[in-house]
C-alpha cells in the first residue's frame, strides 16, 4: 500500500521514460503523448538540449537563495520582458504561486489608491489553482466544495462577456483589477472573442484596474506565439506563467508593466526557491530552443492539421459538439461526459485528457511532427466515433417503449 496521500485519482499506468512525443510503461509499451504533462513538456521528453543545460547546472549550483544575486534568474527575466514587452519578473514555483502574487499586485496596488476592500473581477469556468486563494478565484464549485470559507475580494462574470464587465464598473467602486484567461484550460479550451481582451483594455483604462492575464497554461509558444495576448496585440498590467516555462523544471512567474511595475517592495513578497539556477537554466534553455527549433510555427501548423483532421474525421458525427482550438492547444467537445475516453485512450497507446467532464483536451508537445499528429487523429478519431455509438445505444436500451 502507497503512503502517498490520496489526492489524485490515478491512472493504472507508470512511465518509465520519454523521447519526443512519446513515452513508456514499466511493461515496455509505448504511448504517444498528446497531454504533455498537462501543457508542461512543450519540448516533448528528453530534449538532448535540455538535458545538458539542466545536467551542467546542476554541476555547477542548484540553490542559493534569493539572499544573493542570481545571475541566471537576472538573464530569464531580461528575456522574458523582452518577449512580452513587460517591464518586470517575479519568479516563484507554479502556477497558482504565479496567481497568487498577481493577486497580492492588485490588491496592494488596491490600497495604494485609497481601496480599503479591493475587489478582482473572476469569470465562469476560470481556473487560477488550489490554494486557498486562487481557488477562490476560480470559477469551479468542485475545486471550491469543502474549503470554505473562501477568500472575498472576488466578483465574477461570465467568460467573454464585456457588458457583464461594464456593469460591474458601473456599480462596485472596490474593484481594481481583472484576471483572466485569453484560453480557459481547465474550462474546456473556451477561447475568447477578437475583440474582447481590447474591450477590456478600454474598461480597465477607464477605470485605472489593473488588466491580469493568466498565460499558466497557453503561455510559452504553446498558441503560436509566445504568450495568448500577442495574438490581440494587447500587452496586460500583469500576466503570469508557469507549465511549459521550464519544460517540467518547476518555475513560476509574475510579470508585471505600467502601472502594475514597481508595486512590490523588498519585503512585500518572497519565495524561497523561486528563480533558482536550476529553474532558469532549464528556463532558458526552453525560451532558446522554441525560438531556434521554430515551434512556435510548429505549433500553429500542427494545431490546424490536428484541427482540419479531426474535423474531417468527425464531420456529421451526432454527440460531436465543436472542435476549437488555438496552436496545440485543442478542444473537442461532445454533448455528453466522456471520461471514460481516457481510458479508452490508454488501451489504444494515447495519453489525453478530459476536462470539464465533456471536452477532450490535447495539449501536445510543440515538437509534434507531422507524422505524429497524423496518427493522433487515426487513432483518436474512431476512439470517439465508437464511444458516442455505444452511449446512444445505452441510452436506447433504457428507454421505456
Amino acid at each position: 500500500m502507497s503512503h502517498v496521500m490520496n489526492t489524485y485519482k490515478r491512472l493504472p499506468l507508470a512511465l518509465e521514460r520519454g523521447a519526443g512525443c512519446w513515452v513508456w510503461d514499466k511493461q515496455g509499451k509505448r504511448y504517444l503523448d498528446a497531454l504533455a504533462g498537462i501543457a508542461v513538456c512543450g519540448l516533448g521528453h528528453s530534449h538532448p538540449r535540455l538535458v545538458r543545460a539542466i545536467t551542467e547546472q546542476a554541476g555547477k549550483l542548484i540553490h542559493t537563495s534569493n539572499l544573493y544575486e542570481i545571475d541566471l534568474q537576472e538573464r530569464l527575466a531580461d528575456r522574458l520582458a523582452a518577449i512580452s514587452g513587460m517591464d518586470e519578473v517575479f519568479f516563484c514555483n507554479s502556477g497558482c504561486e504565479a496567481n497568487e502574487a498577481a493577486i497580492k499586485i492588485a490588491r496592494l496596488y488596491g490600497h495604494g489608491k485609497g481601496v480599503e476592500m479591493p475587489a478582482i473581477i473572476v469569470m465562469d469556468k476560470a481556473f487560477h489553482g488550489r490554494t486557498i486563494a486562487t481557488l477562490s478565484a476560480t470559477g469551479s464549485r468542485k475545486v471550491q466544495a469543502g474549503f470554505e470559507p473562501l477568500v472575498p475580494g472576488f466578483v465574477r462574470v461570465p467568460f467573454d462577456d464585456l457588458a457583464a464587465v461594464r456593469k460591474v464598473a458601473e456599480n462596485n467602486r472596490n474593484v481594481v483589477a481583472v484576471l483572466v484567461e485569453l484560453i480557459q484550460g481547465e474550462g474546456g479550451i473556451n477561447i475568447c472573442g477578437a475583440d474582447y481582451l481590447h474591450g477590456l483594455r478600454e474598461i480597465c483604462a477607464a477605470n485605472g484596474w489593473l488588466l491580469m492575464l493568466d498565460e499558466v497554461q497557453s503561455g510559452t509558444g504553446r498558441t503560436g506565439k509566445w504568450f495568448a495576448f500577442q495574438h490581440s496585440g494587447v500587452r496586460p498590467d500583469v500576466m503570469t506563467l508557469a507549465k511549459g516555462l521550464a519544460s517540467g523544471v518547476p518555475i513560476g512567474a509574475c510579470l508585471a508593466a505600467g502601472p502594475a511595475a514597481g508595486v512590490f517592495k523588498p519585503g512585500n513578497h518572497g519565495s524561497t526557491f523561486g528563480g533558482n539556477p536550476l529553474a532558469c537554466a532549464a528556463a532558458l534553455a526552453t525560451l532558446d530552443i522554441i525560438e531556434s527549433e521554430k515551434l512556435m510555427a510548429n505549433a500553429t501548423a500542427m494545431g490546424d492539421f490536428l484541427r482540419d483532421g479531426f474535423r474531417a474525421r468527425l464531420e456529421g458525427i451526432a454527440g460531436v459538439h465543436e472542435i476549437r482550438g488555438k496552436g496545440l492547444m485543442i478542444g473537442i467537445e461532445l454533448d455528453l461526459p466522456c471520461d471514460d475516453l481516457v481510458r479508452h485512450a490508454l488501451d489504444a497507446g494515447l495519453l489525453i485528457n478530459v476536462t470539464n467532464d465533456n471536452v477532450i483536451r490535447l495539449l501536445p508537445p510543440l515538437t509534434m511532427q507531422r507524422d505524429e499528429a497524423e496518427q493522433l487523429v487515426t487513432r483518436l478519431a474512431p476512439l470517439i466515433t465508437d464511444f458516442l455509438a455505444s452511449q446512444r445505444a445505452a441510452q436506447a436500451a433504457v428507454q421505456p417503449a
